[in-house]
């Protein structure tokens, strides 16, 4: 064993020394014995380096992965085409191993990149400032709140019920101890129940948050919603899947004042979950409420441009309790993907890729109520839609998954009133003969 840790056993005896314990286990003596695990993992011993390369190569061999299956689950994380430039450019040394670019004499490369980024995600959102990038969608959706309570000088948000759950479970995790008080209303046939909403709306309230297309894909009437929270002095804040942006009015131009999102299928894996990038864009007089970092030009002494961390409020630079946030760094590298993907893409590129998305998914969406499939909403939406099944879901997927295509996503456990409900999204990688065939076995048509 000693072989495989840097510490030699003097090491060890001396760090123990130091702390005053005479073995390991008394570092752990607070961590009750009948949760330890007190015999040995049943491994197997040490193999030769190319056995172990080979037996490992076996292991993720029996993995099915979206390399070998077709896939209709969405919920949050897509499956996108990710162009081999993307990979080209962010494994390049100067970005992969860069650190945070505070000293900007020394950083451009990096501080240039994060600002093409921030500008070409105030275009797509219709906003005037963003900054460089955040951990992910749920953060950026929670932290977008606090912009808002600060802004308004009010204490609570309203959030739709049909905001994916996980936002919402990290919306009231980061709301928790910061006095912020969270409400939820409900969805009427997958969009916002304005009644619902009207009936909770008052002057204390600091945000609407919603998001578009929101969880169930449904796209949201915007501009009503954004008209009703300005009524009451209160602000819209709208998650948004960056690819709908491409062909649906920017949320800025539709009186959204903060507009968050994942960023995930900007050019970034599906990568188990994560680590993906959060956007988060505002308009201009919430300029001095946004977390994080800005990166902003500028000219030097002999008239050059360059770039800087401007305008920065985090808890590193002033008194913790007057920061806007205390997030600690952003995902350049995953934000640096999405602006080499959007750079890649081009306009054009981006709303072809949208338009293929819409026009599959609604494809499918119809072939499946050829086949006993019912419509959960008669909502307009994106890439992704809700279905009533006619049998329990997880024997559907389950189905599904021994042909090789991943089902769509269970809504049981988190919204039980829709009973047997099936959450489908089907993106520009979705051939119509996968489509075809996921309609065939879904349907029981394949045996």
């Amino acid at each position: 064993m000693w072989n495989y840790i840097p510490h030699t056993r003097e090491d060890k005896e001396r760090m123990l020394e130091a702390l005053g314990i005479k073995s390991v286990d008394e570092l752990f003596e607070d961590i009750p014995k009948e949760v330890r695990m007190e015999k040995n993992y049943d491994i197997p011993g040490p193999l030769a380096e190319d056995c172990l390369v080979r037996h490992m190569q076996e292991l993720a061999g029996k993995n099915l992965h979206l390399g070998n299956c077709a896939c209709f689950l969405g919920a949050g994380v897509y499956d996108h085409f990710v162009p081999s430039i993307v990979d080209a450019i962010i494994s390049r040394g100067e970005f992969y191993t860069a650190y945070t670019p505070y000293q900007p004499e020394i950083s451009q490369g990096t501080l240039q990149a994060i600002f093409e980024y921030q500008s070409m995600i105030c275009e797509l959102t219709g906003m005037y400032v963003t900054n460089a990038s955040m951990y992910d969608g749920a953060s950026s959706f929670a932290e977008s709140a606090f912009m808002a309570c600060s802004a308004t000088k009010r204490e609570k948000v309203l959030c739709s019920k049909a905001v994916n759950p996980e936002y919402r479970s990290v919306l009231r995790t980061y709301t928790r101890f910061r006095g912020v008080e969270v409400e939820e209303f409900g969805y009427k046939d997958g969009q916002v129940d304005l009644e619902d909403v009207k009936g909770k709306l008052n002057d204390k309230v600091a945000a609407i948050m919603i998001q578009s297309p929101n969880f169930f894909g449904v796209i949201e009437d915007l501009a009503s919603i954004a008209e009703l929270a300005h009524s009451k002095g209160a602000m819209l804040i709208v998650s948004a899947d960056p690819i709908s942006l491409a062909l649906l009015e920017a949320p800025g131009k539709l009186g959204a004042d903060i507009v968050t999102g994942e960023g995930q299928a900007l050019g970034n894996p599906a990568s188990f979950g994560g680590p993906h990038f959060g956007f988060l864009a505002a308009t201009e007089k919430l300029l001095r409420k946004m977390p994080g970092r800005i990166v902003g030009q500028t000219v030097d002494t002999e008239g050059r441009r360059g770039f800087v961390l401007t305008l920065q409020a985090r808890e590193q630079h002033i008194r913790r309790e007057k920061a806007t946030s205390n997030i600690c760094t952003n995902q350049s590298l995953c934000a640096l993907m999405g602006a080499v993907y959007m750079s890649a893409m081009g306009k054009e590129g981006l709303k072809e890729v949208a338009k293929l998305c819409y026009n599959k998914a609604h494809y499918a969406m119809d072939e499946l109520v050829k086949r006993g499939f019912k419509r959960a909403f008669n909502a307009p939406f994106f890439k992704e839609f809700v279905l009533i099944a006619p049998k329990p879901v997880k024997e559907i997927n389950e189905k599904l998954l021994k042909e090789g295509f991943i089902g769509g996503y269970d809504l049981s456990g988190q919204y039980p009133e829709i009973k047997n409900g099936w959450l489908i999204a089907v993106t520009e990688r979705r051939t119509k003969e996968e489509i075809d065939r996921f309609v065939g076995i879904a349907g029981g048509e394949v045996r």
